[in-house]
């Protein structure tokens, strides 16, 4: 089923801020709870991560109200992001097929700054992310059921 979620950047801090908003909404975890980059399998071209990097959040998302959830990813300067006020979160789409994903990337994106092209990812999700010509960020995330 579509749905829309908040997307936060923290700068290495998520899981604490993730424990708290779990205290405080009484939720748990979605699906695979904390996911850290540890479980990022390696890609061509990129550097491998520190030690410490490798312990960070990757993705971890938590249901609140209303049927909204927020997910959250440590971004940090070693990872070349710094966090600050205006790009610390995003409007995060999630529609039920590649092609409106696709549609609605290509429409909302017109004049704005592309910041990963749609492409297949490692999750098994057609991803991709901007930022519009207004300055507002967006994330799509497709996994397109059969």
């Amino acid at each position: 089923m579509a749905s829309v979620s908040t997307y936060l950047n923290f700068p290495g801090n998520t899981e604490a801020a993730f424990n708290f908003y779990k205290s405080v909404f009484g939720t748990e975890f979605s699906s695979d709870g904390i996911v850290r980059f540890s479980s990022v399998p390696p890609q061509d071209g990129t550097p491998p991560m520190s030690e410490a990097d490798l312990n960070l959040v990757m993705h971890v998302a938590l249901p609140i109200i209303g049927g909204h959830s927020i997910m959250g990813t440590d971004a940090t300067e070693s990872m070349g992001f710094k966090v600050q006020f205006g790009n610390n979160s995003y409007i995060c789409l999630s529609p039920d097929t590649k092609a409106e994903t696709k549609r609605l990337f290509d429409a909302l994106s017109v004049g704005g700054k592309i910041e990963m092209e749609l492409q297949e990812m490692f999750w098994g999700s057609l991803f991709g992310s901007f930022t519009d010509q207004f300055g507002v960020q967006w994330m799509f995330d497709c996994v397109e059921k059969a």
